[in-house]
């Protein structure tokens, strides 16, 4: 029986976290492009888009990291349940501030998902655009992410 290759070392502490997901990811290049987008968020590019990401990072295709999210090989849901029994471990029930933020941005047309006719409030009126509600926590002044939740407001047929 051949046993896979170890994933491509990265940067240390991208690697040391990244290690505690390894187990939900089926094979090691899934676990390689997992590591990757860590990196992008990370990184100082404008646009955290998945194509400028790979090209960040030095991968030769620009669509491997949309495959990675489209044609998933894992549970995002795996995924989120863990980072928060992480999180919860990590706050050794300490109190926190919970911050709630909806954030709209207006689009033209229906091209991209989930846009719709819908209450975008920063600027106050109903508007052709994508809707997510974000629940934050702040501990000694560092913020981090809970959950969030992009609204789907289209008209089903």
């Amino acid at each position: 029986m051949t046993q896979a290759r170890p994933a491509t070392p990265t940067v240390t502490f991208i690697d040391e976290y990244c290690q505690l997901y390894q187990d939900l990811f089926p094979d090691v290049r899934s676990f390689e492009h997992f590591k990757q987008v860590q990196i992008g968020m990370l990184s100082e590019i404008k646009r955290k888009t998945l194509p400028a990401i790979a090209k960040a990072v030095g991968e030769s295709d620009p669509q491997t990291l949309h495959h990675f999210v489209a044609n998933a090989p894992w549970s995002v849901d795996a995924l989120r349940a863990r980072r928060l029994t992480k999180l919860k471990q990590a706050l050794a029930g300490r109190a926190f501030t919970l911050c709630i933020d909806e954030t709209g941005d207006q689009k033209k047309g229906h091209t991209t998902d989930d846009v719709a006719s819908q209450s975008i409030g920063n600027l106050g009126k109903l508007a052709n655009g994508i809707v997510s509600v974000n629940a934050y926590g702040v501990l000694d002044h560092i913020t981090f992410p809970l959950i969030w939740y992009r609204s789907t407001n289209r008209k089903r047929a």
